[in-house]
């Protein structure tokens, strides 16, 4: 042990010195301050716009006068998705999926008004977030602060000094790795700070998930710089010059942060391709369709269901009937479209998950996609994120549309004659109907989606110490 310190203090003292660590360190403070800002104010502002859009909805909605309860189920309201606080740490689909879905009786639409779609072709270049510095900034400078720590002392006959010494390759390779993963904790500590900031001037309860969210981030971050710290050493270790080892460091980077990454998303793509929008509401359309038409009174269907309720109520006309047969019929027809959007929605989420599920598996070949994964889906910013919200809309939606339906079989009467019932109700039923809330998934339920990957970071972390214990076996001193 006490080798491995003289060994680490010697690096950190010989990096730390360097007028280039200066350099970078600086420009690392203002991309990190950067990110913080802009991370920051994208939470705040659209937050502050859904929120107020949301609420002038809900205004809208519980403005109307007296009028019939179908006419109001088909005037509908909107769902609003609101950002997650730790989505300022890691934006992930924020700007390609939608956050706001117009709720209506007999359709579902899907969530629309991403700032994809408002932007211009600069967004698919990325945008700089803490998450991303980290995941793909700071491995290329660790990797660029680590390249030498043993391929230099090869160069100048240190090496071999150190090796008469008594110093073995694993002890030289576990002190320079700990040098280079206390610098990489020297650059994640700005960024602790801002994140910790950052959900403190939200005004989270002291019990807030986010917190819990950061704190299995910050885990797993320190984790994954370690096997990047362990890959930087020992491939200084297994080079013979400092340039060798150089340009396999960023071949490797190159690799696992940018090319593998994209190649498996076309990868998966290709290999199951999802419909479009146009194609998928074709689909649902034609389904529905073939069931029947519910605003169609001689539809074969709901002819057949109509003579069955008249049969089953002893009665010759939907008028004898003791509830509206109309509020009836369309609540039947709800149920029957629901029932058709969501076989189609979960085909086309298992068509997503099986072109994720190529990316997922690569976590066990390369690390920083799994940190990807596990990183975007605790900050709530991932497609696990967004269908959760997709389906709370689609719960409210379904349920709005039924109450309506029911409020009709209920108070309205079956005809223009029917003087027993009106053809309007109060305004009251409105209001006392809820508002929709978004809702966040639990932590528990984002690990239990994210156990692969979780799986895969532990078991990177524990070929680390084997890829030490290999690279001293392989390692020469000249």
């Amino acid at each position: 042990m006490n080798e491995v310190k003289i060994i680490a203090s010697h690096f950190l003292k010989t990096t730390i010195r360097s007028s280039a660590l200066k350099m970078i360190y600086s420009v690392w403070l203002l991309l990190v301050i950067f990110a913080a800002f802009t991370g920051y104010r994208t939470y705040t502002s659209r937050n502050a716009m859904l929120t107020k859009f949301q609420q002038d909805a809900r205004r809208s909605w519980e403005a109307n006068p007296d009028k019939h309860p179908h006419r109001m189920a088909h005037f509908g309201s909107f769902a609003f998705r609101l950002k997650h606080p730790m989505s300022m740490f890691d934006y992930g689909m924020e700007s390609y999926t939608g956050n706001a879905v117009f709720l209506e009786a007999h359709r579902q639409n899907t969530a629309n008004f991403s700032e994809a779609g408002f932007s211009t072709g600069l967004l698919r270049f990325g945008e700089i977030s803490l998450s991303m510095l980290i995941q793909i900034l700071l491995p290329l400078i660790l990797f660029f602060l680590g390249f030498n720590s043993i391929s230099q002392q090869k160069e100048n006959g240190t090496l071999k000094i150190l090796l008469s010494q008594g110093a073995g390759f694993i002890t030289i390779i576990c002190a320079n790795s700990l040098g280079l993963f206390l610098l990489s904790i020297l650059f994640l500590a700005p960024v602790i700070l801002v994140t910790i900031f950052q959900l403190a001037l939200t005004n989270l309860p002291a019990d807030s998930a986010s917190f819990l969210r950061s704190g299995i981030i910050l885990l797993l971050l320190l984790a994954f710089m370690w096997l990047i710290c362990v890959i930087a050493v020992s491939i200084s270790a297994l080079s013979n010059n400092s340039r060798s080892s150089l340009l396999k460091l960023l071949g490797i980077w190159l690799l696992m942060a940018i090319v593998l990454p994209k190649t498996l998303q076309a990868i998966g793509s290709a290999l199951h391709p999802a419909p479009g929008k146009i194609e998928f509401d074709m689909a649902v359309e034609k389904d529905i369709l073939n069931i029947g038409d519910s605003h169609n009174p001689d539809d074969p269907h709901f002819k057949v269901l109509r003579d069955s309720i008249l049969k089953a109520n002893h009665v010759d006309s939907v008028q004898k009937l003791s509830f509206n047969y109309g509020g009836f019929q369309m609540r039947e027809g709800e149920r029957l479209s629901a029932e058709v959007y969501a076989k189609r929605v979960r085909q086309l989420y298992n068509t997503y998950e099986q072109q994720n599920s190529i990316s997922n598996y690569a976590a066990f070949v390369d690390p920083f996609i799994g940190m990807k994964n596990i990183i975007m889906a605790l900050s709530g910013s991932d497609f696990k994120a967004y269908r959760h919200f997709q389906d709370e809309a689609e719960t409210y939606r379904y349920n709005l549309a039924q109450t309506m339906n029911e409020l009709q079989m209920k108070y309205i009467g079956n005809g223009k004659d029917d003087h027993a019932k009106p053809q309007i109700i109060g305004r009251d039923h409105w209001t006392a109907f809820p508002d929709f809330h978004n809702t966040y998934q639990s932590v528990r339920a984002v690990l239990a989606q994210q156990l692969q990957e979780l799986i895969a970071i532990l078991l990177w972390f524990v070929l680390s110490f084997v890829f030490i214990y290999f690279t001293a076996a392989s390692a020469k001193a000249i």
